[in-house]
């Protein structure tokens, strides 16, 4: 006897499914390019964000540099424009030192939550129409 069993859909902070973040370059804790999470994600990288100058600036100098490829790693090394699943605790600190990147809200997973607020993520909404 064959059981299926039915998944159900990660949702983003807005309710709804959970859209893709980015495929080039495919970003999210399981490099599938969504920012869904796990018991194994302990940064919880569920925050969508479009990377900014300032953004990286900052991560680098908080010992998390995102901006320079790591062949080994097979990652490219972000730019300004891309977009990429952060930790939300990073994103949090961005805030606070006034550098929070973007945010795709319908690409952020609901999880963001139990960290950060509605209100911040939608007042820094890439999309303000999605908010």
């Amino acid at each position: 006897m064959i059981v299926l069993m039915q998944v159900e859909a990660s949702k983003n902070v807005l309710g709804t499914e959970l859209q893709p973040c980015s495929q080039d370059p495919v970003t999210g804790f399981f490099r599938t390019g969504r920012c869904d999470t796990g018991p194994r994600d302990r940064g919880q990288h569920v925050v969508c964000a479009q990377m900014t100058e300032d953004f990286l600036r900052y991560t680098k100098a908080q010992g998390n540099d995102l901006s320079t490829p790591r062949p080994e790693w097979d990652f490219p090394g972000l730019e300004p424009g891309d977009c990429w699943c952060l930790c939300a605790a990073r994103w949090q600190e961005a805030l606070e030192a006034g550098c929070a990147p973007p945010v795709v809200l319908a690409a952020t997973h609901e999880k963001a939550l139990e960290v950060l607020s509605l209100d911040d993520l939608k007042a820094h909404a890439q999309d303000q129409s999605s908010s």
